[in-house]
């Protein structure tokens, strides 16, 4: 089809042609000829659609936010001459990328590699990839759009950042039976079973009697059955936070969190103003990812109290950590914080935003005798973390 350049070629190329031959102008006449050659030559130079095969590929398709993504078009051509002027266009998101392709021969392919944006978590949809082709004037394009299978539609998922956190000492609820998972940390407080003899094993856990019965040297496995329940509370609220960063931080230390307790096989629930994000009970190998997965999604409510957050957990018994992370904006409804805190071992409050010298700390919301760790850097969260993890 022509372009708005060919449509304006093509009505001028007519109105010079009509005066040069009703005016008598013989230059205006010519110059008219070459205007519609020129679209006519465009139309033939893009009539035809070319015989291309494309494959889209995006390396990894699950990134932390800000790290880096890749994103690869490979072109196939199979027909018989050389194709020139070919762009092929990409969606990323609201974003369009313009990739622009070298003359392809018959049977030859050309791979094109490009950034994808990771500035902000969420599912960022890619695609379909358009092929267009243009002659070198402009005056035509010929677009087609690859469906399913032949660079149609991808996507990546950009999560939160995460940094390495110890995981809060807590945790009352005992086996009676000792756990049931092997992947429970070996400690010296319960016998869970009895495994074959690896070397570097402690010889003062080597069971005699299953020894001399089985001929294969045996030992004891103990097991640490304190089973320490993460609960974290994220308030999504926009009123909470001065800026969309200090959002983003806060869900990078969720992530932090909620993370570090999964990847130890720990309960996790993680829960908000608006209902449950997701809960994992530690039995699931995928637990972690499926957090990290979870939270790459969540958007901020506006929701005018954090309160509906606290509301399930006043009939909780007693067990493991609460954290709270919050900003350093609207604090409306953390008092709720005040009714469920004591049925916890432990209760932190994290605060990401600017400098405390604007954002008073509002005792009477929080509790007074609730820590309150102040976040400004996902890298400052470390060191605030290992301090109140030991003490």
């Amino acid at each position: 089809m022509l372009s708005p350049t060919g449509w304006g070629a093509l009505v001028g190329g007519t109105g010079l042609v009509g005066a040069g031959y009703g005016f008598g102008y013989p230059e205006a006449a010519v110059l008219g000829v070459g205007c519609l050659l020129a679209v006519a030559a465009a139309l033939v130079r893009t009539g035809r659609s070319p015989r291309l095969a494309a494959r889209r590929r995006v390396t990894p398709r699950k990134v932390a936010r800000g790290d880096r993504a890749d994103g690869s078009v490979t072109l196939s051509s199979a027909g018989r001459r050389v194709r020139r002027g070919l762009e092929v266009v990409d969606r990323c998101g609201e974003l369009p990328l313009v990739l622009r392709i070298p003359p392809l021969a018959a049977g030859a392919e050309h791979t094109v590699r490009y950034a994808l944006p990771t500035g902000r978590r969420g599912r960022i949809a890619l695609g379909p990839l358009r092929l267009e082709r243009t002659d070198p004037l402009g005056l035509a394009r010929r677009v087609r759009v690859f469906g399913p299978g032949e660079g149609g539609t991808d996507t990546l998922l950009v999560r939160p950042r995460v940094c390495p956190l110890p995981v809060l000492p807590s945790g009352t609820a005992h086996h009676v039976e000792g756990p049931t998972s092997d992947t429970a940390d070996e400690g010296s407080l319960t016998f869970h079973a009895l495994r074959e003899y690896v070397l570097g094993d402690d010889l003062r856990r080597v069971h005699w009697r299953s020894t001399a019965r089985t001929g294969t040297l045996m030992v004891k496995q103990l097991v640490d059955v304190s089973l320490p329940h993460t609960t974290l509370v994220l308030d999504t609220r926009t009123a909470a936070y001065r800026t969309e960063d200090d959002f983003e931080l806060a869900v990078d230390c969720a992530a932090s969190v909620a993370f570090a307790a999964a990847r130890s096989h720990f309960p996790v629930d993680v829960l908000s103003e608006t209902g449950t994000v997701l809960r994992t009970d530690g039995a699931g190998g995928n637990d972690a990812e499926a957090l990290l997965d979870r939270l790459a999604l969540v958007r901020r409510s506006e929701r005018a109290s954090a309160a509906d957050a606290f509301d399930g957990l006043e009939q909780a018994r007693r067990r493991g950590s609460l954290t709270v992370i919050t900003g350093t904006g609207d604090a409306t409804g953390l008092g709720a914080l005040d009714r469920v805190r004591r049925r916890f071992d432990r209760t932190v409050v994290l605060r990401t935003g600017g400098g405390t010298e604007d954002a008073p700390h509002e005792p009477s919301a929080l509790g007074s005798d609730v820590p309150q760790l102040r976040v400004t850097a996902l890298e400052s969260l470390v060191a605030a973390w290992r301090s109140e993890a030991v003490r």
